[in-house]
Protein backbone atom coordinates (compact mmCIF):
# COMPACT_ATOMS: atom_id res chain seq x y z
CA UNK A 1 0.00 0.00 0.00
CA UNK A 2 2.85 2.39 0.79
CA UNK A 3 4.46 1.68 -2.59
CA UNK A 4 1.19 2.45 -4.37
CA UNK A 5 0.88 5.70 -2.44
CA UNK A 6 4.45 6.70 -3.34
CA UNK A 7 3.89 5.89 -7.01
CA UNK A 8 0.66 7.92 -7.06
CA UNK A 9 2.40 10.87 -5.37
CA UNK A 10 5.23 10.74 -7.93
CA UNK A 11 2.72 10.73 -10.79
CA UNK A 12 0.82 13.63 -9.23
CA UNK A 13 4.04 15.61 -8.75
CA UNK A 14 5.23 14.98 -12.31
CA UNK A 15 1.84 15.96 -13.73
CA UNK A 16 1.62 19.17 -11.71
CA UNK A 17 5.16 20.16 -12.75
CA UNK A 18 4.23 19.63 -16.40
CA UNK A 19 1.17 21.87 -16.07
CA UNK A 20 3.19 24.53 -14.26
CA UNK A 21 5.72 24.67 -17.11
CA UNK A 22 2.94 24.78 -19.71
CA UNK A 23 1.29 27.69 -17.89
CA UNK A 24 4.45 29.79 -18.36
CA UNK A 25 3.80 30.14 -22.08
CA UNK A 26 0.86 30.55 -24.42
CA UNK A 27 0.88 29.69 -28.13
CA UNK A 28 -1.18 31.22 -30.89
CA UNK A 29 -1.56 29.35 -34.18
CA UNK A 30 -1.33 31.48 -37.28
CA UNK A 31 -0.93 30.81 -41.00
CA UNK A 32 2.43 32.64 -40.83
CA UNK A 33 3.58 30.26 -38.07
CA UNK A 34 2.95 29.60 -34.40
CA UNK A 35 3.65 32.50 -32.02
CA UNK A 36 4.62 31.52 -28.49
CA UNK A 37 4.41 34.09 -25.71
CA UNK A 38 6.60 33.24 -22.73
CA UNK A 39 4.96 34.96 -19.77
CA UNK A 40 7.71 34.04 -17.31
CA UNK A 41 10.47 35.50 -19.51
CA UNK A 42 8.51 38.74 -20.00
CA UNK A 43 7.77 38.92 -16.26
CA UNK A 44 11.45 38.65 -15.43
CA UNK A 45 12.28 41.62 -17.69
CA UNK A 46 9.25 43.87 -17.09
CA UNK A 47 6.99 44.83 -14.21
CA UNK A 48 3.41 43.57 -14.39
CA UNK A 49 2.00 47.06 -15.02
CA UNK A 50 4.00 47.32 -18.26
CA UNK A 51 1.26 45.17 -19.81
CA UNK A 52 -1.48 44.90 -17.19
CA UNK A 53 -3.20 48.11 -16.16
CA UNK A 54 -4.95 47.78 -12.81
CA UNK A 55 -5.55 44.25 -11.56
CA UNK A 56 -3.53 41.70 -13.60
CA UNK A 57 -5.81 39.85 -15.96
CA UNK A 58 -5.55 37.99 -19.25
CA UNK A 59 -4.88 40.29 -22.19
CA UNK A 60 -6.79 39.62 -25.38
CA UNK A 61 -4.31 39.44 -28.25
CA UNK A 62 -5.29 39.56 -31.90
CA UNK A 63 -3.37 40.43 -35.07
CA UNK A 64 -3.88 44.20 -34.71
CA UNK A 65 -2.84 44.19 -31.05
CA UNK A 66 0.21 42.00 -31.67
CA UNK A 67 1.38 44.13 -34.58
CA UNK A 68 0.65 47.35 -32.66
CA UNK A 69 0.64 48.61 -29.10
CA UNK A 70 0.41 45.30 -27.24
CA UNK A 71 3.51 43.60 -28.66
CA UNK A 72 5.42 45.21 -31.51
CA UNK A 73 5.52 48.79 -30.19
CA UNK A 74 6.83 47.52 -26.86
CA UNK A 75 9.39 45.31 -28.61
CA UNK A 76 10.64 48.35 -30.57
CA UNK A 77 10.92 50.43 -27.40
CA UNK A 78 12.57 47.71 -25.31
CA UNK A 79 14.78 46.15 -28.02
CA UNK A 80 12.74 42.98 -28.47
CA UNK A 81 12.35 41.05 -31.74
CA UNK A 82 10.32 42.87 -34.42
CA UNK A 83 10.75 40.86 -37.62
CA UNK A 84 8.01 38.43 -38.69
CA UNK A 85 10.18 35.31 -38.36
CA UNK A 86 11.33 36.35 -34.88
CA UNK A 87 7.89 35.58 -33.45
CA UNK A 88 6.20 33.43 -36.12
CA UNK A 89 7.81 29.96 -36.14
CA UNK A 90 6.83 27.39 -38.77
Amino acid sequence: MKKLFVVLMLIAFATSATFAVAADSVSYDNKQGKVTFNHKAHGEKLKCDACHQGKPAKIEVNKDAAHGAVCKDCHKAKGGPTKCGDCHKK
